[in-house]
């Protein structure tokens, strides 16, 4: 299963050079995999008409019992069949449907297969992750296939309706999938299905929002917009995904659970309510549209229900109606979309007031339509008419409430024959007053639908060889008293006199069509369309109101919002569970070091309430991060302490890069009765953070996970155990933690380079070679050009391009002595960070620490010189080496030690190498990366721009020729 799965997506990745290289007829090697799953199906039927099953397992994620699960049983085994059978015959069809010159026929083709591979692992998935994952993959690719002519207007906007209604079903239910998963201790379907949780509140929310998704998913009102509109896409599109697959895939999810959620009570009411409504609101629609596509679209809907309604109703012999019905739905529904196709070829339209005499022009064409379409009208002896039966039956024997059904599908079912006969009327009859339609010769088109249309016939008198598997899915419902067997005639009874009421009452509105679709008309309500269209305008409108009133650009205000809420939601969570009842006493501290250092701590934070000059409220912010760290270090925690200090170093320095371009204070003024405000807040938050830490930390009852972690780490024959826990326990987090880290330094970044991010123009770029540098330096330092000087040393590689004013030769001096030590002490703290404070992280932010201190001293151009490689590489190679690490040791198992080296240098010693070091070198590749990517937005890039702006105000005779750049010296 999984090798034809896989199969549909390898090929769909060669869809690009295989329709490169065969054209059109590269969809002939793509329906290769269906026709060899359909093969693959046929072989297994007997084992699945015999009630056993084929599995196939692979355990994903096993702490919360999630697997790629897949199962092969009755259900299944129909399903499979017609997403690979329809989906062979539609591949092949579309041989002959496009041309060589097709836009994005690549694209299309591969799309349209990989939708194929995803359709078949959702009715395969007996994990319901799994099923989520398969089910929202058919969504992405319905989106991409009915966006195919993405130049329209109308393509896009059906392709953005369709993805929005159904993904917004997903979602709600995946919940539903997660609640039940928890209700019943496991996620695999067929377990739930067997052995189905109490119907709790919680699990009969659950089915509503399973239900959500799958009436969603299968267009059922008021979810039932997007079909119609989906109809802008390809006909083979609408043939295979709104026909045959993807609109089966709700009816489909709510025929497996039936069996185990169908006595819940909120279950049959919103299965038959929301079903026969659709049932009639759909085939009403279909009797006033003159495009024969929009005809089957709404006719489609009008289907979905009458199917939602049987697959949902709860009883032994509904059940074996709806997979009899499920079948003989797809079979002529596909058919007939692809004699649309054909019409549509031939003709150039599908306006049915148009089309007149193609049953003469295209007898065969018009014969395969009238197979199909008899089939639909559920006339004998056609599948569709032995389903149908079967469906009559069930509802005639059932309750109450099957009773009612019985009366809608009755209804349905004779606005079903009104849009069949309008159908096939409209497409191939001749119209009094309407000149015959010229067509041309459709070559191999028709064979695909007749394919469909012939096994409808076929199957409709050997409708009795399907019995056995359907009746092995009917049968985990309850047996009945008189279990309903399919066959073609059952003899005369009601069930033929309700088919007869509906043969005869579709052909009496079909004759009264002209009166029918005036009366339609005039009591029209608004369409699904445009009140989704207005529905969207108005949550816009909606959005921008509220957007407006809350955002309002004052951080002080987001800030005091926050602090607002999570202070209301603790403080009512605090006084309703009371959690202190039972802790221990809360101790102050261990030793009194820390309680002055926290008094301290706390009386830096005060200060910044009275401050109003931007730089001090700096200061004594940092002042508090030092105060956390020195708290570290009296605490015993080494690396914790190390990184705070670095942290707020590299803080302080940002925070002073962005100072240079901000006014020297505060330009709000606070009021006494706004700060008597923010005060109050702010020490309320404060305090009611550390009782819910207090709290937490004194109502453990499970044993502190920190002992196993020492003994884990020490059994490695290692010391620092957070380097350990960083690089190997939680090696995933640490890597998705460092890619986020790398995400908002680029985001962040990218708001200053607005035009472009290459900022890396080194000195002799920008100053054109030795005469150039002289020139710029004799300029910049204020001394006259040619002066023969002797020159002051250099300490810096660009410290010459400062002016007098902003050098500092001391400064210059300790930069370049210290530099190299900071590298060296970087590369220390790498290695050393298994039995010593240190790690990746950590070393990142003192090398990074050492390039700043080059910029500082020299200016960008100095900067340029310390780091002339650009910060994306350091951190796009930071980011490959430890993903590249972490999938190596998941494949065994760990990421420490699924490496080691062991080896001897002369200087240093014995020294092991591991993987875990790998990955933390990513790690401070990637750190050093972000910090010199910032460095130069807020740095250099600041510079730069204030240059630019200084030069503008130097007159144009002081220009030279210095920079060889076309702007005034600096």
């Amino acid at each position: 299963m999984i090798v034809l799965i896989l199969s549909h997506f390898a090929l769909a990745a060669c869809a690009v050079p295989l329709v490169r290289r065969l054209g059109r007829y590269a969809f002939a090697v793509l329906a290769l995999p269906p026709a060899a799953t359909t093969v693959w199906a046929v072989t297994e039927w007997t084992r699945a008409e015999s009630g056993r099953a084929v599995t196939w397992s692979w355990e994903w994620i096993g702490t919360y019992d999630v697997a790629v699960a897949l199962r092969l049983d009755a259900l299944a085994e129909l399903m499979v069949l017609l997403a690979a059978g329809v989906g062979m015959l539609v591949l092949l069809y579309c041989v002959s449907y496009f041309g060589d010159d097709s836009p994005q026929l690549a694209s299309f083709a591969g799309n349209l297969l990989a939708f194929a591979g995803a359709m078949l692992a959702l009715v395969l998935a007996d994990d319901l992750i799994s099923l989520y994952v398969f089910w929202e993959l058919t969504t992405v690719f319905s989106y991409l296939l009915i966006g195919y002519s993405s130049e329209r207007k109308k393509n896009r906007r059906s392709a953005l309706q369709a993805l929005t209604v159904t993904t917004l079903g997903g979602l709600a239910m995946l919940i539903g999938f997660l609640i039940l998963g928890e209700a019943a201790g496991t996620y695999r379907i067929s377990a739930i299905v067997a052995h189905p949780p109490e119907a709790t509140l919680a699990v009969s929310v659950a089915v509503v929002l399973v239900l959500c998704g799958a009436l969603s998913k299968s267009a059922i009102w008021p979810f039932s917009l997007w079909l119609p509109n989906a109809m802008a896409a390809p006909t083979p599109v609408s043939a295979y995904l709104h026909a045959a697959a993807m609109v089966k895939a709700g009816v489909y999810l709510i025929a497996r659970l039936a069996p185990g959620f169908a006595d819940v009570p909120v279950w049959r009411p919103v299965v038959l309510v929301l079903g026969g409504a659709t049932m009639l609101l759909g085939g009403w629609r279909a009797l006033r549209l003159h495009d024969l596509k929009l005809v089957l679209a709404y006719g489609t809907v009008s289907q979905l229900g009458f199917l939602t309604v049987l697959a949902g109703a709860g009883n032994r012999n509904a059940a074996l109606a709806a997979v009899a019905m499920i079948l003989a739905h797809a079979l002529f529904k596909a058919a007939l979309f692809l004699v649309t196709g054909i019409v549509d070829h031939a003709a150039g339209t599908r306006d049915l007031r148009v089309l007149s005499g193609l049953g003469r022009t295209m007898p065969w064409t018009c014969a395969v339509a009238v197979l199909a379409g008899a089939s639909m009208a559920a006339l004998p002896p056609l599948l569709g008419f032995a389903a149908k039966e079967a469906a009559l039956d069930a509802l005639l024997h059932g309750d109450t409430a099957d009773r009612w059904t019985l009366a809608v599908v009755v209804a349905g079912s004779v606005l079903t024959v009104a849009y069949t006969l309008r159908f096939v009327w409209g497409a191939f009859a001749r119209k009094p007053g309407v000149a015959d339609t010229p067509v041309h010769r459709v070559g191999a088109l028709l064979a695909a639908p007749a394919v469909l249309a012939v096994a409808g016939l076929v199957l409709g008198p050997g409708v009795g060889w399907t019995d056995p598997l359907f009746a092995a899915y009917a049968d985990a419902f309850p047996a009945p008293d008189h279990p309903y067997h399919l066959a073609l005639w059952h003899g005369f009874g009601t069930a033929l006199l309700l088919s007869a009421v509906t043969w005869a009452g579709g052909a009496v509105l079909f004759a009264g069509r002209s009166q029918v679709t005036r009366f339609s008309r005039r009591v029209a309500w608004p369409t699904a369309d445009s009140v989704f269209g207005h529905l969207l305008l108005g949550l816009e409108r909606l959005a921008l109101q509220v957007t407006g009133f809350v955002q309002r650009g004052s951080l002080s205000g987001y800030l005091a919002i926050t602090l607002l809420v999570m202070l209301v939601g603790q403080l009512a969570v605090m006084v309703t569970d009371r959690p202190w009842e039972g802790a221990v006493a809360p101790r102050l501290w261990d030793v009194p070091l820390q309680g002055a250092v926290a008094v301290l701590t706390c009386a830096a934070a005060l200060s910044c309430l009275t401050v109003s000059r931007r730089m001090k409220a700096v200061v004594l912010a940092g002042l508090t991060g030092y105060g956390a760290a020195l708290l570290f270090v009296v605490q015993g925690a080494p690396d914790l302490a190390l990184t705070q200090f670095c942290v707020e170093t590299v803080s302080m320095i940002v925070f002073v890069l962005v100072l240079r371009r901000m006014p020297v204070r505060f330009e709000e003024s606070i009021g006494t009765w706004r700060r008597a405000l923010r005060i109050p807040v702010a020490l309320g938050a404060a305090a009611t953070i550390g009782v819910a830490v207090w709290v937490s930390g004194a109502a453990r009852i499970a044993e502190p996970a920190g002992a196993a972690m020492v003994e884990e780490v020490a059994h490695h024959g290692l010391k620092d155990v957070v380097a350990t826990i960083l690089v190997d326990l939680r090696a995933w987090d640490t890597m998705g933690e460092s890619a986020v880290l790398a995400a908002a330094a680029i985001g962040v970044t990218s708001l200053i380079y607005l035009h472009r991010r290459s900022e890396n123009s080194s000195r002799r770029e920008e100053l054109r070679g030795e005469t150039a540098w002289a020139l710029s330096a004799s300029k910049l330092s204020g001394l006259p050009q040619g002066d023969d000087t002797a020159p002051e040393r250099d300490w810096l590689a660009a410290g010459s391009t400062l002016a007098p004013e902003h050098r500092s030769v001391v400064f210059e001096v300790v930069g370049r002595l210290l530099f190299h030590p900071i590298l060296v002490l970087s590369l220390y703290l790498l290695f050393c960070a298994e039995n010593m404070p240190g790690g990746g992280f950590v070393a990142g932010l003192v090398a990074g620490l050492g390039l700043i201190t080059r910029y500082l001293a020299g200016g960008r151009f100095e900067l340029a010189e310390a780091a002339p490689l650009q910060p994306g590489l350091f951190t796009g190679l930071g980011l490959f080496v430890s993903t590249g690490v972490a999938l190596g040791g998941l494949a065994e198992g760990t990421v420490l030690h699924a490496w080691t080296y062991h080896g001897h240098l002369p200087v240093f010693g014995d020294y092991h190498l591991s993987t875990s070091v790998l990955f933390d070198f990513g790690v401070y590749l990637l750190v050093l990366g972000v910090v010199l990517d910032i460095v130069r937005a807020l740095g250099a890039k600041i510079d730069r721009q204030i240059e630019r702006a200084a030069g503008a105000l130097v007159p144009a005779t002081d220009t030279g020729p210095g920079t060889g750049t076309g702007e005034p010296n600096r």
